[in-house]
């Protein structure tokens, strides 16, 4: 409805991940570098923490097309699978003639020889597990599980485990300590702060194709961060609505009372109550030695926003 008004070839905040929109500010595109590292290494799980709203999606989905070809993926967007129709799952995921009347040894041993095939071809297989923390215990220790399929040197398979804080807790629960501890790195999504949603704003919009002077100012980015807490989600919601807000009044320019409306319109006036959290950053002598700090890390500053934990 505002494209037109404002001369965008398409809308610049939906909530859908749209991976062609990507914004590597916010320490996001170090988060990326440093997930493509963690799996290229191939050792262990990794695990991504981020409050709702936070980009966990969005990063999942830039992994899978920043990796190479070599790489399978295998996308567990269904938290509640079993622990027993996991292995068929996976197996199915990646086109395995297996079929659910089929033991769980039988599945494991044919989906162990299809990754012995793949690990001599110089091939890698992913599993990408959204929304962890609402898996059974059972099924986060079959995932454990299938990290015991490995060669004399090398694990078979790599799992990256995407979650809400509430994964951090479910790991300190003793009947799966043992996954906890193989986990080789630890990634933690923060929240945007006034300048990466000021940028993040103008940046989208620009790629939507706004030719003008940047519509977000800070003042209208600091207004949008006391509504959103900073969490992206949040932010193209509210941005959207101020976007039509001011269409509506006819105008080029963003008003406080644009943002105001949007915040309350979407039931956003309530304080946030989820406190925000800080992005862990592999440490700079690996990120050096891998040759990644250069894609995504530019100054000093930016150096602190990644921790390599490795057991």
């Amino acid at each position: 409805m505002y494209c037109k008004h404002f001369e965008l070839r398409r809308q610049p905040f939906k909530i859908t991940p749209d991976t062609s929109l990507f914004y590597t500010g916010g320490q996001r595109g170090a988060a990326l570098e440093a997930l493509v590292y963690s799996v290229q290494r191939g050792e262990g799980i990794t695990k991504v923490v981020g409050e709702v709203g936070s980009g966990k999606t969005m990063l999942c989905r830039m992994l899978a097309l920043k990796l190479p070809h070599k790489v399978e993926f295998v996308y567990l967007n269904n938290p509640r699978i079993s622990a027993q129709l996991l292995p068929h799952v996976v197996a199915m995921e990646l086109n395995l003639p297996v079929t659910n009347s089929q033991s769980r040894v039988e599945v494991i041993q044919r989906l162990q020889h299809y990754l012995i095939t793949q690990h001599k071809a110089g091939r890698q297989v992913v599993i990408l597990a959204e929304e962890a923390q609402s898996m059974p215990l059972d099924t986060l220790e079959e995932i454990r599980l299938l990290t015991n399929l490995e060669t004399d040197q090398n694990k078979l398979i790599q799992i990256v485990l995407f979650g809400q804080p509430e994964l951090d807790d479910l790991l300190e629960r003793s009947e799966i300590r043992q996954l906890k501890d193989r986990i080789t790195f630890n990634l933690y999504l923060r929240s945007f702060n006034v300048q990466d949603i000021q940028h993040y704003l103008n940046f989208r919009m620009t790629l939507a194709g706004y030719r003008g002077k940047n519509i977000f100012n800070r003042s209208s980015a600091k207004l949008i961060h006391r509504y959103s807490n900073g969490l992206l989600r949040r932010i193209n919601v509210i941005a959207d609505k101020t976007l039509l807000s001011s269409f509506s009044r006819g105008e080029f320019r963003i008003a406080h009372k644009d943002i105001v409306n949007a915040a309350l319109d979407s039931d956003f006036h309530k304080p946030y109550s989820k406190s925000a959290l800080v992005i862990s950053f592999l440490v700079s002598v690996l990120l050096l030695g891998a040759g990644l700090a250069n894609a995504s890390i530019n100054t000093p500053q930016e150096i602190h926003h990644l921790i390599h934990q490795e057991k």
